[in-house]
């Protein structure tokens, strides 16, 4: 019995070992760049989440539904780069890159509606944003009828 229990712990802690190494394991798209990109979108409000100005890159995968609406496809991404807002002239303008956030679809993330979050420096270095608290609170308060998508292909017009 008691070898018994030594190997269920031992079998609990390589799944935590493995969900921990797998949540490490995060990382940003290599070529997001290249992939359509909205209109720059300026939020000037200083109460805003959202305040500064971003881009967001949508894959292949996700661009159909993105356009005609429905359930996102598995693995489909959502990439946004957001910058800082500096003064130029009187007016707002872009200023320095301060996060990329990504948002893939992945039936197994059931806390945050099957989407995985993760928030990067401006470098490419995992932020530690809680995807949870962070994130989905505001996609399932806002987006819940769109799959949890709040952006609209609109804004790439």
């Amino acid at each position: 019995m008691k070898k018994m229990i030594i190997v269920f712990a031992l079998a609990a802690l390589t799944g935590v070992a493995a969900a921990a190494s797998a949540a490490e394991k995060v990382a940003l798209p290599k070529g997001f760049e290249k992939w359509e990109k909205s209109k720059q979108k300026m939020i000037t409000d200083k109460k805003s989440l959202f305040y500064g100005a971003h881009y967001i890159y949508v894959d292949q995968k996700a661009l159909k539904t993105y356009k005609s609406g429905g359930v996102y496809p598995e693995g489909s991404r959502f990439v946004v780069v957001n910058y800082t807002i500096k003064e130029e002239g009187g007016k707002p303008v872009e200023g320095k890159k301060s996060m990329v956030v990504l948002m893939k679809k992945d039936r197994r993330q059931q806390a945050t509606g099957g989407w995985q979050f993760a928030g990067f420096s401006p470098d490419g270095k995992l932020s530690g944003l809680d995807p949870a608290k962070d994130c989905f609170g505001c996609h399932e308060k806002d987006a819940k009828a769109t799959d949890y998508v709040i952006s609209k292909y609109s804004d790439f017009k």
